[in-house]
């Protein structure tokens, strides 16, 4: 029970990388706010497992790139469980198109979920943790934002943001709240499910370890930065992908 008696709130939590962080939460020992956008029923999905593993959780619905939405779910989360002890800045949307293609809306949509959004409940989550000099923030980039990829110039460029935002971040709120991220390879969920085949051969085949990843190997690294045992870490990028980038 590594993470007992502390409150986490996982955005973009009824599927994917969100759920698994989530619920690895909760099987941790955490109180869990399951943010969602439209899943509803998938999000109480997420709640019943953490319940059932005995530990409180909840949805709460919000589209976090909207301001007035991160406050609302920020002040439910804080009204439920007291305080928030840990921020995992998980969602996120992905789509293809050549970047001469692109259009200017897609672009800005891309940037407004992926950036835009972890910033604005970043922002709402700090004062409490400066008030207590104690926090942890965890935002989820992606390799892309390391490597870049062809079609995916939107989606390089917000995760490069992230990473960015996670140095900066982690020098402005030292000593007493740690800020890092995780950069997943390719994971087998409904989001990557999304993209051609013809993208996913090719990226499989740079793949050092010669297949995509699962939740369940992702999950592990945010129990281990929101722990005790990640209390040295700050201003880091991990990476379980595979190989996909090597630092």
């Amino acid at each position: 029970m590594r993470l007992a008696g502390k409150c986490a709130l996982v955005t973009g939590a009824s599927r994917g990388i969100g759920r698994g962080i989530a619920e690895a939460f909760g099987h941790e020992g955490a109180r869990v706010a399951v943010n969602y956008f439209r899943s509803g029923d998938a999000a109480s999905e997420v709640v019943a497992t953490i319940r059932a593993g005995g530990q409180e959780a909840f949805a709460v619905q919000a589209d976090v790139s909207e301001e007035a939405d991160v406050a609302r779910m920020v002040e439910t989360t804080v009204a439920r469980f007291g305080q928030i002890d840990i921020l995992v800045a998980n969602a996120g949307v992905l789509d293809q198109a050549r970047l001469v293609e692109m259009a200017v809306a897609d672009w800005d949509q891309m940037i407004r979920t992926n950036l835009r959004a972890p910033f604005l409940c970043a922002r709402a989550v700090l004062p409490g943790m400066l008030a207590r000099l104690s926090g942890r923030i965890i935002f989820v980039a992606s390799q892309l934002g390391q490597k870049g990829a062809p079609e995916l110039v939107h989606y390089s460029a917000a995760k490069a943001g992230i990473i960015g935002m996670t140095r900066a971040l982690a020098r402005e709120v030292a000593p007493h709240i740690t800020v890092n991220a995780i950069a997943p390879g390719p994971i087998e969920t409904d989001m990557v499910a999304s993209i051609t085949p013809e993208w996913k051969a090719m990226k499989m085949a740079e793949l050092p370890l010669g297949r995509f990843g699962t939740v369940a190997e992702v999950a592990p690294t945010a129990v281990f930065l929101a722990s005790a045992d990640g209390a040295y870490y700050t201003g880091q990028t991990l990476g379980p992908n595979g190989g996909d980038v090597m630092l």
